[in-house]
């Protein structure tokens, strides 16, 4: 499946309907600058990028998720619902909503996927993702349905994400630098950051913040990990 849009953007809620339109001939150096080895095998893998209409009160919200502390694949890290491809999935579509029941407790016939973006390597697990962009139309209960693999489960208004008092960028002890967000409970970095950022600017939801805003990401994840607790 090519990346672009799954349906008419004018057949979302107004709200979406920009974010679908923009998704038309992205290119993925517009949400990362990682690019995969050539020549070098790859694993397919997918995230639910899962938009809802929200309360009525703070607008729209976006499904993430904290991976449990004891797995040996990114622990504690927030993601959107997601990964590998099975070989009975039929597509990365297919595989996005079965992570995110398999995660979250997400209920497929709920969700309508409307575009696809670009597929983008993760250099540290070898993953080529497609993320897959869907509107929330009957919202399902979630939860956390094994919690050997996921800490929590939450929406988040967007409208939280993009208030620059919650932007930062952080530093990686190995020099990396990149976006970060602050959500309640959550310290969401790297790959899910970064998808989130050209969310914002794509969909043209984005407002000025301070870029030069640089802390450390070990401290940034205890902050985080002590909001938890208290």
């Amino acid at each position: 499946m090519s990346p672009g849009p799954l349906v008419d953007p004018a057949d979302v809620p107004g709200w979406l309907s920009g974010l679908v339109a923009a998704t038309a001939d992205l290119d993925a150096s517009a949400l990362t600058r990682v690019r995969p080895p050539s020549g070098k095998p790859t694993r397919p893998a997918a995230v639910l990028m899962l938009l809802g209409d929200g309360d009525g009160v703070d607008g729209p919200d976006v499904l993430l998720t904290r991976r449990a502390d004891t797995l040996n694949s990114h622990p504690g890290q927030v993601a959107f619902p997601g990964g590998s491809a099975d070989d009975t999935d039929d597509g990365p579509v297919d595989t996005a909503l079965r992570e995110a029941e398999e995660e979250a407790g997400v209920l497929a016939d709920g969700v309508r996927p409307v575009a696809l973006l670009p597929d983008l390597f993760v250099p540290v697990s070898g993953f080529m993702v497609t993320p897959v962009l869907a509107h929330w139309e009957r919202p399902s209960p979630v939860r956390v349905v094994d919690s050997a693999e996921t800490a929590a489960v939450a929406r988040v208004p967007i409208a939280h994400l993009a208030d620059p008092a919650n932007r930062f960028r952080v530093k990686h002890p190995s020099g990396f630098t990149g976006p970060a967000f602050s959500a309640p409970g959550m310290l969401v970095w790297g790959f899910t950051a970064g998808l989130l950022a050209g969310l914002l600017t794509l969909a043209g939801w984005e407002r000025p913040w301070n870029t030069a805003d640089v802390r450390d990401l070990d401290e940034s994840l205890r902050a985080a990990n002590a909001e938890v607790q208290a």
